[in-house]
């Protein structure tokens, strides 16, 4: 296969990307004609180098293209101030790589899979749905019901963060520099995570020696439980795979289940474990090869 980086426009700004090109297995050149194409991107405040990679190199050894992006404010995308998480402007990314990929050449219009991993898997459910021509989803260890996720948070924790959140919104209003709160903490720590395996499972992520900022702009704080992603399930057209962790001490696997089991062409897969395993082995080779067997089943590559 063949990576390049890309981007493509977003409201004002652009945001910044990895192309894969499949090869043509008997050729060793790019493949031809139009197929199938997975547009991926990431969880809370992280970005495509923190483990997105191993997935689309599975997906584009398969034979599909894919396209991982960050979203604006982040990585290697525009958008000042950075690390501002807007929920709505997140969606809007993904609503433009849809209207980028589809056209694109090489790309089928009507065999794109969107692919989400933690926040990400509920704006994946949201996007297919709202968009209403997805071909597929996949949503994995998907954030789908804010007030459950807040529950997890702990007391402490979100008195503080909150905290943090209404000082970040009058500083926005008055034109001023933003008020930042951590993605990941101990237990009673001001953050947006902190369950026992968030800290050192969040970490794990980051590459050695790659530089990504731990605070995001704390007014997102004061929106996400009212964030519920997961009820657009039962509007969902098209299939859709939930990898579920059922030890998952973000997005709780009861909350999450209860919502996705409304999509008419869903698929529930449970794993054992916990919201960061499902990115490394043992986890993630038996996570990502039913996501294969997903796509070639719902949508193939040489299929049209």
């Amino acid at each position: 296969m063949s990576r390049v980086d890309t981007r493509f426009a977003s409201g004002p700004g652009w945001c910044a990307g990895w192309w894969y090109e499949p090869v043509n297995a008997t050729t060793d050149s790019p493949a031809e004609g139009r197929g199938p194409v997975v547009i991926m991107a990431h969880g809370l405040g992280a970005v495509k180098e923190m483990g997105l990679q191993p997935y689309a190199e599975r997906f584009a050894a398969e034979g599909y293209r894919v396209l991982v992006f960050d979203y604006r404010h982040f990585g290697g995308s525009d958008g000042d101030p950075r690390e501002l998480l807007d929920i709505s402007r997140q969606l809007d990314d993904w609503a433009a790589a849809l209207h980028h990929v589809r056209a694109l050449p090489q790309v089928d219009p009507e065999r794109i899979v969107l692919w989400g991993t933690s926040f990400a898997g509920g704006h994946v459910i949201q996007a297919a749905a709202h968009d209403g021509r997805v071909a597929a989803i996949i949503s994995q260890c998907p954030f789908t019901d804010g007030f459950a996720s807040l529950r997890k948070l702990g007391v402490q924790s979100m008195v503080k963060a909150t905290a943090l959140g209404i000082r970040d919104a009058v500083q926005s209003l008055r034109g001023r520099r933003p008020v930042r709160v951590s993605l990941v903490g101990r237990r009673g720590e001001a953050a947006l995570m902190t369950s026992p395996d968030a800290y050192d499972g969040y970490s794990a992520l980051v590459p050695s020696g790659f530089e990504h900022p731990d605070k995001v702009t704390a007014r997102v704080g004061l929106r996400i439980p009212f964030y519920y992603p997961g009820r657009a399930a039962a509007e969902l057209e098209c299939p859709a795979l939930f990898c579920v962790c059922t030890k998952d001490s973000v997005a709780p696997a009861r909350a999450t289940i209860w919502h996705v089991r409304k999509a008419r062409l869903g698929r529930i897969k449970r794993y054992p474990t916990g919201h960061f395993d499902i990115y490394v082995e043992p986890w993630f080779e038996r996570v990502v090869a039913d996501q294969v067997e997903f796509l070639h089943a719902n949508v193939p590559v040489g299929d049209g």
